[in-house]
């Protein structure tokens, strides 16, 4: 129970809370709406109530926004706006006519938002309906339309609307200046008098309209006549000038085509008469080169001839000497180096008498390689060697190849009369005691080439 006595009292209380804040959302809004002006750029806001800086009671506001302190400051507005005033204008015409004529038309006209001008529709209009501007406006260009049509014929009004709009405007410009008000533009719908004395105007001009286009279309024509006349006229004498122009252009033609045969059978006859003579001439051209021709070739011939069979023996004779010269000083360059070599086993014999004994020492080992490849070649044929137990009868088979050597040998001393174990004593003895020549070096010339070499 007490739970549901809190629960109800929380919810008064928010109701309560929710009535304060939307009255103070209200509050504001009054405030607002009171305290703050927002203007629109098409009107004037007039601030009245306090004294303005410039010295009125009243100050103003385009567009924007401003504060103003209510029950102090009343707040007016004015249209800025265009509004239009039809126009209606019955008056006579000057100009001495006299005559009434009726002009109807549409003006535009609002309220000035120039700060010179916007006081004067403040003071004159600030709290009257828009109608009220609209009779005002439309009273007082009327005035400025039945003064100007005072000063114009009907003529002039017609004629030249422009004009008549422009006096217009220039007439009531001060008188609008003094209501705080501008004039966009009048437009000049109709004009029209009820003797129709602008119709008989009009009816006068088109009739001389007419009659000046009548006037200007039979001027064209005649002008047109004229000068279709003028054209054949001189159609024709183009035509009888370019025939007699054709007529002599022929005759020149014909003249000039008569020299041009007549040159041209001359420039035949002269290129027929060159062409014989360059014919002949070339003939004999001809002929004299047939004639180079042939005496050319005979020394052409000629020439082959020297060149194949003469200049060939040439290089026979040539080539066989040449081989001859090289055989002869082939032969004769072996004759001096065995000469040469000779001479020299000649010297070296007589310095050194056992120079010769060691030459044919040192031919003894190919001499007895040749011995010993005769006795390898010796086929003794099947031996059968019988032995009675002591290896004599081996050992005599086997010395019977040295016998064979050393028979030999001594064969070899006895050709060559060399004692080759006292030869090798002496060498042996010679090198021993260091006993040379002449020169304190050994006997032995052990280079001098063999006669073999030699």
């Amino acid at each position: 129970m007490n739970y549901a006595l809190i629960a109800q009292g929380s919810d008064s209380a928010s109701v309560v809370i929710g009535g304060i804040v939307v009255a103070l959302v209200v509050a504001l809004l009054i405030f607002v709406y009171n305290f703050i002006i927002v203007g629109n750029p098409s009107e004037l806001i007039v601030i009245s109530g306090r004294q303005s800086p410039d010295g009125h009671g009243y100050r103003t506001l385009i567009g924007g926004r401003t504060l103003r302190i209510p029950v102090l400051e009343k707040v007016g507005r004015l249209s800025l706006r265009n509004m239009q005033v039809s126009l209606e204008v019955k008056a006579q015409a000057g100009g001495g006519t006299m005559i009434p004529i009726t002009v109807t038309g549409v003006a535009n006209v609002k309220v000035s938002s120039s700060p010179d001008l916007r006081g004067n529709a403040i003071e004159r209009f600030l709290g009257q309906p828009s109608a009220e501007m609209q009779r005002v406006a439309r009273e007082t260009l009327e005035g400025g339309l039945r003064a100007v049509i005072g000063k114009m014929t009907p003529e002039e009004v017609v004629e030249d609307r422009d004009k008549f709009v422009t006096t217009v405007m220039n007439e009531v410009t001060d008188d609008f200046c003094k209501l705080g008000m501008v004039i966009d533009s009048v437009n000049i719908q109709n004009v029209h008098d009820e003797e129709q004395y602008l119709e008989s105007i009009a009816r006068k001009a088109s009739a001389e309209v007419r009659a000046s286009a009548r006037q200007y279309e039979a001027q064209q024509k005649s002008q047109a006549d004229i000068k279709e006349a003028e054209a054949d006229a001189n159609a024709r004498k183009a035509q009888a000038e370019r025939d007699a122009d054709a007529k002599t252009a022929e005759a020149i033609g014909r003249q000039k085509a008569e020299q041009a045969r007549l040159a041209a059978d001359k420039a035949i006859a002269e290129s027929n008469n060159a062409l014989r003579i360059r014919k002949a001439e070339l003939a004999r051209e001809a002929e004299l080169k047939e004639a180079e021709t042939q005496q050319a070739a005979a020394k052409a011939e000629e020439a082959r001839l020297f060149a194949t069979e003469v200049k060939k023996a040439i290089a026979d004779k040539d080539v066989a000497l040449a081989e001859a010269e090289g055989a002869a000083a082939s032969i004769l360059e072996e004759g001096k180096a065995r000469a040469a070599a000779i001479a020299c086993i000649g010297e070296a014999i007589q310095k050194h008498p056992d120079a010769l004994k060691v030459m044919l020492t040192e031919m003894v080992p190919g001499v007895v390689q040749e011995i010993t490849k005769t006795i390898a070649n010796i086929d003794l044929g099947n031996v059968t060697v019988i032995d009675g137990g002591q290896g004599h009868a081996i050992a005599g088979a086997a010395m019977g190849r040295a016998r064979m050597l050393t028979e030999s040998l001594a064969t070899l001393e006895s050709v060559l009369g060399i004692d080759l174990k006292e030869l090798t004593r002496s060498i042996a003895s010679n090198i021993t005691n260091g006993h040379g020549g002449d020169d304190g070096r050994s006997t032995v010339a052990p280079n001098v080439p063999s006669p073999s070499n030699a």
